[in-house]
């Protein structure tokens, strides 16, 4: 518990990281990239690159010191930000370097303004923080039964584009080893080695259902936008990954984790590649419980942006009490709503309707998506308890803040 001295310059801190916490991380990430060149290898550097790393971690830290003395709200961003290091390796020997860099950006940004007594108060809170994702990281990888980066090569036995920009490779054990278990919502990271030696590793959803001989991840090549450079390991994964290639994953990781052995009702919303811990979720259903019922909503840019159509096809034949509603924001003919196709952006109104206050509801896609989704489900009467989202990427917290 942070100490009485502490609490009244981290509550002071919260307008001021308001006003510059990106220029704190900015500067934090600078310093520690420069004294610690060898932590590219664990972070995503095309999120450095476009500035949403930056960003989020400045929501992160606002965030944390905003709500210091709010278990209920923090306890789930700790439980991703757990997840997510483990997948890429995180020990506690980094958590000192990073709590020097951190405090001097403070300092370097703040100047004068950065007295001893709040750095004290920071490098108390930081030590806190610390101390709690060490402990819940350590237990995940004691469940997992890894070590910390541990990686499992993995041969591709099978490829199939999923739409337009979509691949799904699917990936058996080497050696005779196990394949790994997961629970459906999970994903591992995958490492590569770039040209230039960069080693980077990215997160993708498994696609499939787990307790069979593979494991299936699906990756949506990201091509360069305006602001936005273009995804070295997706593109890498397009342009080299073949059947009978190898591929070193992790252990599978991620709290974000629809419960598909109940047979109570349940809402999976999502957009883009978004699909894929959906997807997973709703061939595990039809596996264990194809009564169940299940309102499946997805959001594409046009039918040729649409990945797993076949899944759904699939799912739609074996589940009886399944109901879906597509939405293409391109769509060559009218609405369909008699087929559950729909002109334009998912819309709640135009969803098939549930008991919202009563039913979860999984939320997966880019960020502006599920930010109008929570709001309109929170307008329609859906408690925000009840609604949960995995986030690709980089999250801004906005719930929090």
């Amino acid at each position: 518990m942070l100490s009485a001295e502490a609490r009244p310059y981290i509550d002071a801190s919260v307008p001021v990281l308001r006003e510059h916490g990106l220029a704190i991380t900015t500067t934090f990430y600078r310093n520690m990239f420069a004294a610690h060149p060898e932590l590219t290898n664990l972070f995503n550097m095309g999120n450095q690159a476009s500035g949403a790393q930056q960003q989020s971690l400045a929501s992160a830290v606002f965030a944390y010191a905003a709500n210091i003395d709010n278990a209920a709200a923090l306890g789930p961003v700790v439980s991703r930000i757990v997840h997510k290091h483990a997948s890429v390796g995180i020990t506690a020997e980094h958590y000192p370097i990073v709590g020097r860099h951190l405090l001097g950006a403070i300092q370097e940004t703040l100047g004068a303004a950065a007295t001893p007594d709040l750095l004290s108060a920071w490098e108390e809170a930081y030590g806190l923080l610390a101390h709690a994702l060490i402990t819940e990281e350590r237990k995940l990888y004691e469940a997992a039964g890894t070590a910390p980066g541990a990686l499992q090569s993995m041969r591709v036995v099978g490829l199939e584009n999923q739409g337009t920009l979509a691949r799904s490779f699917t990936l058996a054990p080497m050696d005779g080893e196990a394949t790994p278990d997961f629970v459906p919502g999970q994903y591992v990271s995958v490492a590569v080695d770039l040209p230039g030696g960069l080693r980077q590793l990215r997160q993708y959803s498994l696609s499939d259902a787990p307790g069979q001989p593979t494991l299936r991840i699906s990756v949506k090549r990201e091509v360069a936008g305006q602001e936005t450079p273009a995804g070295q390991v997706s593109n890498w994964l397009h342009d080299n990954l073949e059947v009978g290639g190898t591929l070193a994953i992790t252990k599978p990781f991620g709290d974000f984790q629809p419960d598909v052995r109940s047979t109570t009702p349940i809402v999976l919303l999502s957009a883009g590649i978004g699909i894929t811990p959906m997807i997973g979720t709703l061939n595990a259903i039809a596996r264990c419980h194809p009564q169940r019922e299940v309102v499946f909503g997805y959001a594409a840019r046009d039918a040729a942006h649409h990945p797993h159509r076949q899944d759904l096809a699939d799912a739609q034949a074996r589940m009886p009490n399944l109901r879906t509603a597509v939405f293409y924001e391109t769509l060559d003919t009218a609405a369909q709503p008699s087929t559950g196709i729909f002109a334009g952006r998912m819309d709640v109104a135009r969803l098939p309707v549930w008991a919202y206050a009563d039913q979860p509801v999984y939320l997966c896609g880019p960020l502006p998506f599920m930010q109008v989704q929570w709001r309109d489900l929170v307008a329609a009467g859906v408690p925000p308890t009840r609604i949960h989202r995995e986030v690709f990427g980089p999250d801004l917290l906005d719930h929090l803040l």
